[in-house]
């Protein structure tokens, strides 16, 4: 099995999101995405976070693939941080080919994750550009540091078959929807955002 793990508050899940599994689905050859929808961001303010279940329900109404899971694991399993649940995954399921699916945005800050260089040398790393990021993630400290280990695009087939580190930067169809902008919208909204 090849699957792509695409983590996130996915607080609220939108359209860009199914848009990156989508695209990883294709590039990447994989055969399923696991949606790890997380109890919290350590790097995010938790005072806007709807409920775990509230947002794995809109998730899987988002998602609404056959081949893309949304999965509430990490809090059951007591993970705070994608190095922990990474290591977890791959201990637990030692046959399954793993990839990490992030958005451009999240290299652009990679570095300051826990245990960055851990998750890059655990498993190959799929990041998928997003509208404003190419450039804040292709000079970031943990696109420089990682960068021998960068394969073309056009070999993003071959990621999956690859010893980590390794990675690809993924361009294709992008969304300006934002989990950010949607919550300043519902907030905004004349009908209390629901």
């Amino acid at each position: 099995m090849r699957i792509g793990l695409y983590g996130g508050s996915f607080n609220p899940a939108h359209a860009g999101h199914r848009l990156v599994s989508l695209l990883a689905l294709k590039r990447l050859g994989l055969d399923r995405i696991w949606w790890i929808v997380t109890p919290g961001n350590p790097l995010k303010d938790p005072g806007e976070l709807a409920s775990t279940a509230e947002r794995a329900r809109e998730a899987r109404r988002v998602a609404a693939h056959p081949r893309i899971d949304v999965t509430v694991f990490e809090e059951a399993i007591g993970a705070r941080y994608t190095v922990d649940t990474l290591a977890y995954l791959k201990r637990r399921h030692p046959a399954v080919r793993f990839v990490w699916i992030m958005g451009a945005d999240n290299l652009a800050g990679f570095h300051r994750w826990r245990g960055w260089r851990r998750i890059a040398a655990m498993m190959p790393i799929a990041v998928i550009d997003r509208p404003g990021w190419t450039l804040k993630a292709m000079t970031s400290r943990a696109a420089i540091s990682l960068s021998e280990a960068r394969i073309p695009e056009g070999e993003a087939a071959s990621l999956m078959d690859l010893p980590p580190p390794a990675w690809v930067f993924l361009h294709g169809p992008r969304s300006f929807l934002s989990s950010t902008d949607l919550r300043r919208l519902r907030r905004t909204s004349p009908v209390g955002g629901r």
